[in-house]
């Protein structure tokens, strides 16, 4: 009996929250999707650079139009998703992308694709992940409770970094190959795949609440938007959100033309420089909850993003030959750092906020921190093309290197850990 205790507990803290059927089906079609998202990251571009033959500004349009909708759309969408049961979202938001990346290569077979196409593929897709990204923070609390979502979170991050690294470095490689186009068809087959696992999941949603009559649509919106800027918590969470994306889509939105035009790297070196970068993501993952329990989650992560926010400044330095490593390294500690914090607010996001409100403050949270996410990879291109790719990658990189100040505004720089108790609205 004592024998069989000592393995249960050994098998949980081995396995977690993978010992739960529906995360296990969650996970696997959300690290399905990634894997698809993270070689189309590589392969749109590169289809724009070396397809289309398109201009700096042009690549930075595209990245910026599949980010646009969340300035257009990101409120009411929230608003939305709370009067809406969020697994059917999640599943018709995948089959719209799917059908959307299919597209392109048929296009490209056919010798029919052009530059609007591509556009229009990234500004529907951006909407589809708007009302997929709301509904999936929100749906992830149905599934696990209480502690287990800073564990669920940062698995979920985790392979989110994982297929970076092996979707990003495959996109190179397949687009030396076999053509860019390839990948997005492969990535209209990860939201096929997404779907089905959703699909088969167990775990029974609760009906929303309806509003009341009187509450309109502009009403929520407003509830959810002003729940985020009282809050002394999530107030400089976007704050820093916010800037942090702001630079690192202006330095993103240039990086593969930078790497091709300026480093004359090859596209498949560009695929591995981006992967090795992404590794960064997978150990920020898994240092989230080691280093919470250790220093706290709210001292933890400022340590964390002091220590690797200012690597950024090695990617400028990036050159040929032996110059290669400045960008893996800078990307890596980048990326250790953001992923971690990520893993931390989202966590507390999910249990901190009320749940009824808790579509809208995701929606919130994500327009806030999405919009300046088209801004700077408008402003990286147009930088790109006015004063150089290189200047253009130091500004940007500048701009990051100390934008995690910006959480000393609040109550984290004071507080060990960040409240797990639910606020009240």
């Amino acid at each position: 009996m004592d024998t069989t205790s000592q393995a249960e507990v050994a098998e949980r803290r081995r396995f977690g929250v993978l010992r739960q059927r529906d995360f296990r089906l969650l996970w696997t079609g959300e690290t399905a999707s990634g894997l698809g998202n993270s070689v189309t990251t590589v392969a749109l571009p590169l289809i724009a650079v070396v397809v289309l033959r398109a201009d700096t500004f042009a690549i930075g349009l595209l990245t910026a139009a599949v980010w646009l909708p969340w300035l257009v759309i990101g409120l009411p969408a929230g608003a939305w998703v709370d009067r809406l049961r969020k697994r059917p979202v999640m599943i018709a938001c995948n089959l719209v992308s799917a059908v959307m990346y299919a597209s392109v290569p048929l296009a490209a077979w056919l010798d029919a694709l052009t530059y609007t196409h591509l556009l229009v593929v990234a500004l529907v897709c951006g909407v589809a992940s708007v009302f997929f990204s709301t509904a999936y923070h929100a749906y992830i609390p149905v599934v696990l409770h209480g502690r287990d979502l800073l564990e669920g979170n940062a698995k979920l991050q985790g392979s989110e970094s994982g297929t970076q690294v092996v979707g990003r470095g495959a996109a190179g490689l397949v687009a030396q190959a076999f053509g860019a186009v390839l990948g997005l068809l492969i990535d209209a087959m990860t939201f096929v795949v997404s779907s089905v696992c959703l699909a088969l999941l167990r775990v029974r949603e609760p009906d929303p609440e309806a509003p009341a009559p009187e509450v309109t649509l502009r009403r929520q919106i407003r509830e959810g938007f002003g729940f985020v800027a009282r809050d002394r918590y999530l107030r400089p969470m976007v704050t820093f959100g916010a800037v942090a994306n702001l630079a690192l889509m202006g330095y993103q939105a240039v990086q593969v033309a930078f790497l091709v035009r300026t480093v004359h790297a090859t596209p498949a070196t560009v695929g591995v420089l981006i992967m090795v970068g992404s590794l960064g993501g997978i150990l920020g993952a898994a240092l989230a909850g080691p280093v919470g329990r250790r220093f706290g989650t709210a001292r933890g992560t400022l340590v964390l993003l002091a220590l690797t926010s200012p690597f950024v400044l090695l990617l400028p330095l990036t050159a040929p030959g032996a110059g290669l490593p400045f960008f893996a390294i800078g990307a890596f500690m980048v990326g250790l750092g953001i992923v971690a914090c990520n893993v931390v607010v989202g966590s507390f996001r999910q249990s901190y906020c009320p749940p009824h409100l808790l579509g809208r403050v995701v929606a919130t949270a994500m327009v806030l921190n999405h919009c300046t996410i088209p801004l700077g990879s408008l402003l990286g291109g147009l930088l790109g093309d006015v004063v150089g790719l290189r200047p253009a990658m130091w500004i940007m990189t500048v701009l990051f290197a100390p934008s995690w100040l910006l959480l000393m505004l609040g109550p984290m720089r004071t507080e060990r850990d960040l409240p797990r108790t639910v606020a009240v609205s």
